[in-house]
């Protein structure tokens, strides 16, 4: 079989993937849900569900009342590992309008609703700029709000990343201001005057291509029944959970994970976690526990 699917073509593997995600997921699937997915033609919806009862008999069965292929008994993925992530990415991006309804391989949308985020003003035109300077290797003049200072000042940065906090858009860049690497958020980059060859490499910013591992654990003060239930929330094992995560974002996932407090501030109902290997980080890491910002722009 794994000769057969490598000399698949990208579009077919695609839609078998597509049979596959629907069984799973939704219970069923037809040949208009091939032919509405990705406009192919009645016979080609029908050679590609033949073709997926060749690779896997016993996943789909015919059910001549519904008019339709339902999930067999026997039903074992071959083209795709079932991921709850997947499925919820899909559906949060439905839901925020990321992703357009018929690019969704989700049939049957649950009613769905989140925590609202406030949208960050990136200007389309300074990302742009950013992200084709990072594929230049230039260096950029703009103007930047620093919440450090009360007024904007121009600078040279040589952005060479793009980094996301959970909530905010950094760029990853050298500051020649501050003659060190920063996080820049690029809501506050206001204006772009300039643009050269850049000197600076983007493997000496050792922060952003080394990683640090955090240990986490439910919080000792819980029961062991909240303490259960808090590791099937985090998938832990052993009691623990490991995370890795760039040095140079370290602050935001702590922060992020509630980690960059002294746990003893607030209730362990509250807290819920504890970074366990604190005292193992090392000395440069461990500063940023406890810290309310990062080494950012401001």
């Amino acid at each position: 079989m794994g000769e057969e699917r490598a000399e698949l073509r990208w579009g077919i593997e695609q839609r078998l993937e597509f049979i596959e995600f629907r069984l799973f997921w939704e219970g069923h699937v037809n040949r208009s849900d091939l032919m509405d997915q990705f406009g192919v033609s009645v016979n080609q919806a029908s050679t590609d569900l033949n073709r997926y009862i060749g690779f896997a008999p016993d996943n789909m069965v015919y059910d001549k009342s519904a008019r339709t292929y339902v999930r067999g008994s026997g039903f074992k993925p071959q083209f795709l590992e079932p991921d709850a992530s997947r499925y919820l990415s899909q559906l949060r991006s439905v839901a925020d309008g990321i992703l357009d309804r018929e690019d969704c391989w989700i049939a049957d949308l649950p009613p769905y609703a989140s925590a609202p985020t406030p949208v960050r003003g990136v200007n389309p035109a300074t990302l742009r700029s950013v992200v084709g300077a990072i594929r230049r290797s230039e260096a950029l003049e703009v103007k930047y709000q620093s919440l450090s200072s009360p007024e904007p000042r121009w600078r040279w940065i040589a952005p060479h990343a793009i980094a996301f906090d959970g909530f905010r858009w950094h760029t990853r860049a050298f500051c020649q201001t501050g003659d060190c690497f920063k996080d820049f958020l690029l809501s506050r980059i206001i204006g772009i005057r300039g643009s050269r060859e850049s000197e600076i490499a983007a493997v000496d910013d050792s922060d952003w291509h080394s990683e640090v591992t955090l240990e986490v654990g439910p919080h000792p003060d819980l029961s062991d029944t909240q303490a259960k239930v808090i590791a099937l929330d985090y998938g832990m094992r052993g009691g623990k959970t490991k995370i890795k995560v760039r040095r140079a974002l370290l602050s935001y996932a702590l922060r992020r994970l509630g980690l960059d407090t002294d746990p003893a501030a607030r209730r362990p109902q509250d807290q819920q976690i504890v970074l366990l290997n604190a005292a193992d980080l090392d000395a440069r890491a461990a500063a940023f526990i406890g810290a309310s910002g990062s080494r950012a722009g401001g």
